[in-house]
């Protein structure tokens, strides 16, 4: 991944996900990448949904999970339609994502832990999932 800050995203993914996990390094690096820009867009958020699904349940190191609910969280509540809210257009989006691939995983139940503690107001459909998962 020596060219990290110049490959595609979708290059970038297939070599993450590879060996089936995110390491220490590979976490630091997408961490660079995704916040050269100061912001993460659609596109790194569902990239970084990609990935997750990718390795799900494997031995990711901890910096993963960091990076995906601070990258997710930044993506929904660093907006400038509603910054600092998880809208009913967030919500639809977050919760096609979160159940994408059938299960909801301690990576995405950390992201919704750190929604709620950290959204100043979160639409009724994901207090409602949460509430039930």
């Amino acid at each position: 991944m020596s060219n990290h800050m110049t490959q595609s995203l979708a290059d970038l993914q297939k070599s993450i996900i590879a060996d089936g996990v995110v390491d220490a390094d590979e976490a630091k690096k997408l961490r660079e990448r995704l916040y050269a820009d100061g912001k993460i867009d659609q596109a790194e958020a569902e990239f970084m949904f990609d990935i997750n699904d990718a390795v799900s349940g494997n031995a990711n190191d901890p910096a993963w999970q960091s990076l995906f609910v601070d990258a997710i969280c930044d993506y929904l509540l660093k907006d400038e339609v509603s910054p600092g809210v998880v809208d009913g257009a967030e919500a639809a989006w977050l919760l096609e994502r979160v159940q994408r691939d059938q299960q909801l995983d301690d990576v995405e139940r950390a992201l919704l832990t750190a929604l709620e503690s950290r959204a100043t107001s979160i639409d009724e459909k994901v207090k409602k999932f949460i509430a039930a998962n």
